[in-house]
């Protein structure tokens, strides 16, 4: 049972807590976002177009970043007492009522969804003020994200009250400052850095959350077909697909960029691991998309092109930004496995130019071919028979 109060503290650099796991209060908090990307997802589903994948995008973002901010205060100042429980439940009350306004969150429920957002992001200020209350050490820290934070959310609480398109400048505005606050204070983070071995699950738990919707998409698909030797093929391909994007980042996940932070005061590794993984959710969160409206398009005639372009499209973001982390040593630092993710990109994109004539099941089949060439490229240099120097190649 939690303690009734307790100061938040320091859960960093501690030499009792080498070790650290996702606590079952943030496995709570996850589920919200589980129904949140399941909203996203579902508003691309309706509408497969270039508009309709960026709208995806600007209502992902937020979300996104919702998550992050909770992640990280918890990652520095995670303490499990009434207080802090209290104030993690207002913010799943926002996370759930920024879900709740998805679906029409660029037109009709536009302030709603930025109201939501901004008291979210007010909860996080908060917790910042009590965690520099309480910690002398990193109350420099926490009121700079405090005052950071403060500002993009008046930002978007003002938005609510500014009629569309100018309520969408609003919003960008608020994110710039959302997203520069970490940047304007990475000598302060180089002094206070995460935890080497909590993030990174915190973000494993994420990428599983938006890998889940891949399978949901499969069940969905072919649940809504006539059961057929064609959905059956097309169904496997398209769990491959997510089976795939799951093994080649999962066995190159881990905490370098972290670990650069805390012993050689490199805190840019740790910023580019952490903002790219936002491309990479996108494009496995759309790509979850792309199998379900694969699943469910006639399987004896070409694919369209709108779907064509959405499934390929989003798995080719997927490996050029596993290639990026790859090459920059922001996951496993690996030339070769760089050069193999980077060349799935123009492979994927071929297949969206001139695959016009192409059937569903031939799409998604190349498709998971792909994926089936980046595991097996992987597997073959983690053989114990492999030199450990030849991966740096």
């Amino acid at each position: 049972m939690a303690n009734f109060l307790q100061p938040p503290r320091l859960r960093i650099g501690e030499e009792t807590e080498e070790e650290r796991r996702a606590t079952w209060l943030e496995l709570f908090y996850d589920l919200v976002f589980v129904v949140a990307v399941s909203q996203l997802a579902h508003n691309l589903h309706d509408d497969v177009t270039l508009s309709g994948f960026f709208g995806f995008v600007v209502l992902f973002v937020p979300i996104w970043w919702s998550w992050i901010g909770s992640t990280m205060y918890a990652n520095r100042f995670d303490n499990d007492d009434v207080g802090h429980r209290l104030l993690t439940g207002l913010q799943m009350l926002a996370a759930a009522a920024l879900a709740i306004n998805i679906h029409h969150g660029l037109s009709d429920s536009s302030a709603g969804f930025a109201v939501c957002y901004a008291l979210g992001r007010a909860v996080l200020v908060a917790e910042y003020i009590r965690a520099g209350m309480h910690i002398p050490t990193a109350r420099i820290l926490t009121n700079s994200y405090a005052t950071g934070f403060a500002v993009a959310a008046l930002c978007w609480l003002v938005s609510a009250f500014v009629p569309t398109p100018w309520r969408f400048g609003f919003w960008a505005l608020g994110l710039i400052i959302d997203f520069a606050t970490p940047l304007i204070c990475t000598k302060l983070q180089i002094q206070l850095p995460p935890h080497p071995s909590h993030l990174p699950e915190r973000f494993g738990l994420f990428t599983m959350i938006v890998l889940g919707e891949a399978i949901i998409a499969v069940v969905d698909g072919v649940s809504e077909q006539k059961w057929d030797v064609f959905s059956a093929i097309a169904a496997f391909f398209g769990l491959g697909i997510a089976f795939g994007l799951w093994w080649v980042y999962f066995d190159n996940l881990g905490g370098t960029p972290i670990q650069k932070a805390r012993t050689e005061g490199k805190i840019a590794p740790m910023t580019i691991w952490l903002y790219t993984h936002l491309p990479l959710v996108i494009g496995i969160a759309a790509t979850g998309v792309g199998v379900e409206k694969v699943l469910l398009s006639e399987q004896q005639i070409a694919l369209p092109d709108a779907v064509r372009w959405l499934i390929c499209g989003s798995v080719a973001l997927c490996w050029l930004t596993l290639g990026i982390l790859h090459r920059l040593g922001v996951i496993r630092y690996c030339k070769i496995r760089a050069k193999y993710r980077i060349a799935a990109v123009p492979v994927v994109l071929a297949i969206a130019i001139f695959g016009s004539s192409l059937l569903p099941i031939a799409v998604i089949g190349l498709l998971a071919l792909v994926c089936l060439v980046q595991v097996v490229q992987d597997f073959s240099q983690s053989r114990p028979t492999t030199r450990l120097s030849e991966p740096e190649i």
